[in-house]
């Protein structure tokens, strides 16, 4: 059985994750602290306790999806003993999600992601005015007639596909004008559900370029290395493991399309046949399901699974 780790993304977050598990492990607790540190902010309060306002605050939900995934990995690799290349071929993650997978296959370090994350979710917020700009799910229509629906209703205004998540599950973004027209003509094209999200700014999509730059800064002053198994691109939906290469990616993943559906399609033609969620929630594996429905999936985020996981990986 060939496995992927994979890590989630904005969306996934509720006050309270991770809580048990730093109660639970002294690892588990050290990361929330080294990321505390990092950000000279106590995120780990606001990750256990709320508010909701506070953590759907999209510079400190990044970071703070990313811990409590890298909590989980911490006790995976030092109380459990496992050696992430034995035990899975590939890792991914989804938009945010892919600075966990890097993270957690040694690409970055733990303190640097956690500042990156912060400062991409502070340069997302900036790069449009609130209120400009938008983003919605397209449910019941294929790729290819949301980007046809995208492209109709541009014009003069910005409306692309930014998320391909599943079969029947695109998530657009740009202006906001422009972004209410897609809506509008998906339902009168059959879309089974076409809603507004409620996002703080019109992610991945060309509008967030202020944001590509800022990133690109940072990342020039960051240590990248080459990751211990291959890290599957969102905008590639191929695996990379040049650390020049990651660096850039990183950055069309900005302003570039998250391409999970393919991602998942390209596991599957490559021998993945199990995929291992880390970290809060349940999303990607649902998505992972409808997908390739013979992928077994599992989650792992609390102490139990984490647990559960150890004992299967031994």
């Amino acid at each position: 059985m060939t496995r992927a780790f994979v890590f989630p993304g904005q969306g996934s977050q509720f006050p309270g994750m991770g809580k048990d598990l730093a109660e639970a492990f002294p690892d588990a607790k050290l990361v929330f602290e080294e990321v505390d540190d990092a950000l000279s902010q106590k995120l780990s309060k606001i990750i256990f306790e709320g508010p909701d306002s506070d953590l759907n605050l999209t510079e400190n939900t990044q970071p703070a999806l990313m811990a409590v995934s890298m909590a989980v990995m911490a006790v995976l690799t030092k109380q459990g003993g496992i050696d992430l290349k034995s035990v899975c071929s590939h890792v991914a993650g989804h938009s945010l999600g892919e600075y966990s997978a890097l993270t957690a296959a040694g690409a970055l370090k733990l303190s640097d992601t956690a500042r990156l994350l912060k400062l991409r979710g502070q340069s997302m917020q900036k790069a449009v005015p609130v209120g400009q700009g938008a983003m919605a799910a397209i449910l019941g229509l294929e790729f290819d007639d949301v980007m046809a629906i995208a492209s109709e209703v541009s014009g003069n205004e910005v409306c692309e596909a930014a998320n391909d998540n599943a079969p029947g599950q695109v998530v657009i973004s740009g202006h906001k004008g422009a972004v209410e027209a897609a809506i509008a003509l998906a339902t009168s094209r059959g879309a089974k559900r076409a809603l507004a999200l409620p996002v703080s700014a019109p992610f991945h999509c060309r509008l967030m370029q202020p944001a590509a730059e800022a990133m690109q800064a940072a990342l020039a002053e960051t240590t990248v290395n080459a990751p211990v198994v291959p890290v599957i691109a969102n905008v590639t939906a191929s695996p990379v493991t040049d650390p020049a290469e990651i660096t850039r990616l990183l950055v069309e993943q900005i302003t570039g399309r998250v391409r999970w559906r393919e991602s998942v399609q390209w596991m599957k033609a490559n021998g993945v046949t199990e995929a291992t969620e880390i970290g809060a929630g349940k999303v990607l594996a649902g998505l992972i399901k409808r997908i390739e429905g013979d992928i077994a999936c599992t989650s792992v985020g609390t102490p139990e699974q984490v647990e559960a996981l150890i004992t299967q990986l031994k």
